[in-house]
C-alpha cells in the first residue's frame, strides 16, 4: 500500500515538474534590421544649431582618430577602440572621442557601454548642437533595444533641445 501511494506522489511530482515553463533563458537583443550608428550619425549630421561647436584637434589626436575612423570601416572594432582611448589620454575633455568610442561600442553590440558613453559625452559636452544630438540618438536607440519605450522617448525629447535656433532676421 505504501509502495502505491508512493508511485502516485511521485507520478504527481513529475507531472508537475513537467509541466512547468523552462526558465527564462538570457538572451542578448536580436540585432536591429537598420544600421544604428548610421542613425546616429544621420541626427548629427541634421542637427543645424545656430550655435556649433567645434574643438581645436591636436594633431595627434587627429591622427589617432583617422586611424580609428579606417579601423571601423575595416570592421576592426576593437582596433578602433584603442585607438579611441589612446586618443582620450592626449585629450581627456573631448567629448566628441567619448561619443566616438560609443559608436564603436554599438558596432560591437555592447549597448549597455554604448549608453554610458554616450551620457558622458553629452554630461561634457555643450548640450546643444550635431554632438548633442548623436549623444541623444545614441540613448535613444539604446532604449529602444532594452525594450524601454518610455527611456527611449525621453530621449527624442532631449534630442529636441539639441537645436538652438538663431536670431530672427527680418
Amino acid at each position: 500500500m505504501h509502495y502505491l501511494r508512493y508511485c502516485a506522489m511521485a507520478a504527481a511530482v513529475l507531472v508537475t515538474a513537467c509541466s512547468q515553463p523552462a526558465p527564462p533563458q538570457a538572451t542578448r537583443p536580436t540585432p536591429p534590421t537598420y544600421d544604428i550608428v548610421a542613425q546616429i550619425r544621420a541626427a548629427g549630421e541634421r542637427e543645424k544649431s545656430a550655435i556649433e561647436v567645434a574643438p581645436l584637434r591636436d594633431p595627434g589626436v587627429q591622427g589617432l582618430e583617422h586611424a580609428a575612423q579606417s579601423d571601423e570601416r575595416a570592421g576592426k572594432y576593437d582596433d578602433a577602440d584603442a585607438k579611441l582611448v589612446q586618443a582620450l589620454k592626449l585629450a581627456p575633455e573631448a567629448p566628441e572621442l567619448i561619443q566616438d568610442r560609443a559608436e564603436i561600442a554599438v558596432r560591437k553590440q555592447d549597448y549597455p557601454a554604448a549608453e554610458k558613453l554616450a551620457k558622458q559625452s553629452f554630461e561634457m559636452g555643450p548640450k546643444s548642437g550635431s554632438l548633442c544630438a548623436r549623444n541623444q540618438q545614441t540613448i535613444y536607440e539604446m532604449r529602444m533595444q532594452a525594450g524601454d519605450q518610455n527611456g527611449a522617448m525621453a530621449a527624442r525629447t532631449d534630442l529636441g533641445k539639441c537645436h538652438i535656433a538663431g536670431p530672427n532676421r527680418f
